[in-house]
């Protein structure tokens, strides 16, 4: 077997060892039948939250158990192969193998930093916002740019999107908004998006064609599980309601009907305007909890994560991540180095490879910081 291909074996071997470990793998089986059981009881459906947790949990495991299996047998098929045609001297036999290895090494990758994705909210829903910072005119665009390129990241991903608030600019693209984000690992993925992101281009708005600056800040927090509670006393909330300035059509509001909750203690601010008061008020409650339960998270996470660290004012200095369209085309992590001159993807929603740069690292980081600690 050639050097290479060696490699390439022990790679998929290490993926599929740290596999077993994050889902226990000598458990998995029976757990899963617990989980088939549960599922089959009558009264599940009488609380149909507590039927959804258990629902994406057996998913998960079932995932996770699929994939160990898929990789587990790609790589011991592909490597009978390679023995049976160099035993043979079927060259053709052993490329095609050769090129099924080579391919299996970045599912076998993928599977295993999706295993890393165990922090305490990791698999929860996510909540979204994009507000636009320094720029004027051309931040409200950039950020509706930003709002393109999640919607359909997510979208890739099988993701559910809500739009929850929506505030359009004065003269072009939106001044702020939020999403809620639905599906396993939905924050996990997301949250190493938080932070202030630069766009660099010739301006559309400019009659001159100067280059201009813009910024945005993204900002990431988990749905709160139905397994955490998180009391908000009414003495520290102040409830405002008032008339939506969304972008028109379906998002215009005839009566005061959005909703704007301020955590005085804190000064937090959420807002909801796409539904009717009373469920304007119940999702922007659901926000504030999970912004305060980010905000325990950050606490927690401080000295091993500094990746969940306030993101601060949205501009110089405070970028995590710079989309330069003009004079060249480039988008550059500025965290991890990552960078790439496909800017139409990116923008279309081709973000994995900053996401998963992201999370490598902080898994990295995480596990230097509590080694230190055990010493």
């Amino acid at each position: 077997m050639r050097a290479e291909t060696q490699n390439n074996v022990d790679a998929i071997t290490k993926s599929l060892k740290l596999l077993a470990q994050r889902m226990d793998w000598e458990t998995a089986p029976h757990r899963l039948e617990e989980f088939d059981a549960m599922i089959e009881a009558p009264d599940l459906w009488n609380d149909p939250a507590k039927a959804q947790k258990l629902m994406r949990e057996r998913q998960a495991l079932l995932d996770a158990v699929s994939s160990y299996r898929m990789i587990e047998s790609g790589l011991r098929d592909n490597v009978e192969l390679i023995e049976l045609g160099e035993a043979e001297g079927d060259q053709e036999i052993v490329a095609e193998a050769e090129a099924a290895l080579k391919a299996l090494v970045e599912v076998a990758a993928a599977k295993e930093l999706e295993a890393l994705l165990d922090g305490e909210a990791d698999g929860n829903d996510t909540f979204l916002e994009i507000n636009a910072g320094a720029g004027g005119t051309e931040s409200c665009d950039w950020a509706s740019m930003l709002a393109r390129m999640y919607v359909r990241w997510a979208e890739k991903k099988g993701y559910k999107v809500e739009l929850q608030a929506e505030t359009a600019g004065e003269e072009a693209g939106i001044r702020s908004a939020a999403y809620k984000i639905s599906g396993q690992n939905a924050y996990g993925w997301l949250k190493s998006e938080s932070g202030v992101h630069r766009l660099v281009r010739i301006s559309p708005y400019d009659s001159a064609a100067r280059r201009h600056t813009s910024f945005c800040s993204i900002w990431v927090y988990p749905v709160v599980d139905d397994n955490i509670e998180i009391v908000v006393p009414d003495s520290e909330i102040r409830i405002d309601t008032y008339r939506s300035s969304g972008a028109g059509g379906q998002h215009v509001n005839t009566t005061d009907s959005a909703v704007r909750i301020t955590h005085l203690p804190t000064g937090i601010v959420v807002t909801s305007s796409m539904k009717s008061q009373h469920q304007n008020r119940e999702i922007a409650m659901n926000a504030l909890k999970s912004r305060l339960y980010q905000m325990e998270l950050d606490r927690r996470n401080a000295e091993i994560n500094a990746q969940h660290a306030a993101k601060g004012e949205a501009g110089w200095g405070n970028q995590i991540r710079s989309y330069v369209l003009q004079p060249y085309q480039m988008v550059k992590d500025l965290r991890t180095g990552v960078e790439t001159s496909d800017t139409q993807g990116i923008l279309d929603g081709d973000l994995d490879r900053f996401m998963a740069a992201t999370l490598a690292m902080d898994v990295a980081g995480k596990s230097r910081a509590e080694a230190t600690a055990e010493d």
